[in-house]
């Protein structure tokens, strides 16, 4: 069944249902030249985070992780007109796969797929998600990452294919040789893992990296050197490589938002 058809199955629509979504929002943001947590920011008068929240719900995803840190009892008190949140703590900067290791319980109480995004792209799109998760169980993958092609990929994370066209890795800025460098096809911090093979790739991450940090984005490669399925797909919209890193890309998103009617 093609990724369209599963998106018109309500068969296959409620399975967004038994979906649990982890959002990473620990962050500080401290070029954002504010006190106050980055995802709590506001694009057109809401804080980015109740935007990707937001998209979540639209997808048809009722279970919702919110990792927090940084000023968590504002984020907290921000976001309390939720009702299907829960928050967990990353107390130590330790990076985006720490983060989810602080998930642990919640991991182990679910079954079903695990999407994970972060709490800075407020332009994420409720088709994209649908879309992953659909090609996800049509796969019956492992995890499946969404990507794009983007003219400057400077400061993204690169993704690397074999001369079959297969995903093989992830590959960060700070880590990526020359050639990698001139990759266009890029991460966009949007995964779709089966929530138990998530729990035995985090159990593997090492911080053997330039920022000694535990990255997120080795688990696709340490799932797929295993023998599981794991494929990149370049099926995110151009304005979903919008994410809030400093004030010009703020105003970026909020133009951008203004244009596709937010």
């Amino acid at each position: 069944m093609t990724a369209d058809a599963m998106l018109d199955n309500p068969i296959a629509n409620d399975a967004n249902t038994q979906t649990m979504a982890i959002i990473l929002a620990a962050g500080r943001g401290s070029r954002m030249q504010s006190d106050r947590p980055k995802v709590l920011l506001q694009a057109l008068g809401r804080p980015l985070v109740a935007h990707v929240i937001d998209a979540l719900l639209t997808a048809g995803i009722q279970k919702i992780v919110l990792v927090v840190g940084y000023q968590q009892e504002l984020v907290k008190t921000e976001l309390k007109g939720y009702s299907n949140l829960t928050f967990v703590t990353q107390q130590e900067q330790l990076g985006t796969g720490h983060a989810v290791q602080m998930c642990g319980t919640q991991l182990k109480q679910h079954s079903g797929p695990v999407i994970v995004v972060t709490g800075d792209s407020p332009l994420i799109q409720p088709q994209s998600i649908k879309s992953l998760l659909a090609e996800f169980q049509a796969m019956q993958a492992s995890c499946i990452l969404g990507s794009l092609h983007h003219d400057d990929p400077t400061g993204l994370g690169r993704i690397v294919r074999d001369r079959q066209g297969a995903f093989t890795e992830i590959v960060e800025q700070k880590d990526a040789s020359e050639p990698q460098k001139n990759i266009t096809e890029v991460n966009m911090s949007t995964y779709v893992f089966d929530s138990g093979h998530l729990q035995w790739s985090l159990e593997k991450l090492q911080s053997n990296n330039a920022q000694t940090e535990y990255y997120l984005t080795d688990c696709p490669s340490i799932l797929k050197q295993a023998g599981y399925v794991v494929e990149a797909l370049p099926v995110l919209k151009s304005c979903e490589s919008l994410s809030v890193n400093t004030l010009e890309q703020l105003q970026l998103v909020e133009q951008e938002m203004q244009q596709l009617g937010y």
